[in-house]
């Protein structure tokens, strides 16, 4: 207990998933977690679960597409906490179709959540970090950001630039001294409510769980607990020492 003591974190997507798993346990961790999501409900939800767990959390809403709400949020967490020392970046969104398929509508808001969003995360919460000592930020790409996927054109275009965004990130605040890291994480298929919902929506939702689970070596989909973990070592002054780096998770699947 208390890698992350007397940090102040803030999550996106922390709503459900993979951001509700990681927020949580930030706060076991000690850290002081701003829930930050566009659900309202499902964000009071889990910040409310935070709080009766004993660990301290507040619910910001923020549309990751929007500069003028990440502004508000950054400057609401300094203003609670006189500081922002730690930032995930997770929120996503991805709709499966192929390169002839996929409309430009659904190809920009891609980019606006998944690329657009990290960016501009990024950005400001190296303007706030750099003036009070720096901190660490964690990038959520994907196994999509490294390998090729027929029916993802756009969702692999996006978190193949999260990728490169985060080592550019990275080489920028290392150069400059601001004692600022900058990772990606770059999970597999996870067993979260989005793909439990995509599952469910299909009559072959058995049949495409086991195809999932056999592009995974270790022959199962990952759990979000999976993914907060290895965010949590890259949050943690454990993880001093490494920067523009990339944490695959994905039970073996982009070893083959």
């Amino acid at each position: 207990m208390g890698r992350v003591d007397g940090r102040v974190a803030l999550v996106t997507g922390a709503a459900s998933g993979l951001g509700e798993a990681t927020a949580r346990l930030l706060a076991r961790e000690g850290a002081a977690v701003i829930v930050a999501d566009i659900d309202a409900e499902g964000g009071a939800r889990v910040a409310g679960a935070i709080a009766a767990e004993g660990g301290t959390a507040s619910f910001c809403r923020l549309d990751v597409a929007i500069e003028g709400d990440w502004s508000a949020a950054i400057a609401d967490a300094v203003r609670r906490h006189g500081r922002l020392d730690i930032l995930i970046n997770n929120a996503g969104y991805a709709e499966p179709r192929n390169i002839e398929e996929v409309s430009l509508e659904a190809w920009r808001r891609s980019m606006a959540v998944n690329l657009d969003g990290v960016f501009l995360g990024t950005k400001h919460a190296i303007l706030t970090m750099k003036a009070t000592g720096g901190g660490s930020i964690v990038n959520i790409s994907s196994i999509e950001g490294i390998v090729g996927d027929p029916n993802l054109p756009a969702y692999n275009a996006a978190k193949g630039g999260v990728r490169l965004l985060t080592k550019s990130a990275a080489l920028h605040c290392a150069k400059k001294g601001y004692g600022i890291r900058v990772n990606s994480v770059h999970p597999g298929y996870m067993s979260t409510p989005a793909v439990e919902r995509w599952l469910a929506s299909t009559d072959k939702g058995d049949r495409l769980r086991a195809s999932l689970e056999a592009m995974h070596p270790l022959g199962h989909l990952g759990q979000p607990d999976d993914v907060a973990q290895g965010v949590l070592y890259l949050a943690s002054a454990e993880s001093k020492f490494v920067t523009g780096a990339e944490l695959v998770i994905d039970g073996g699947y982009t070893a083959r």
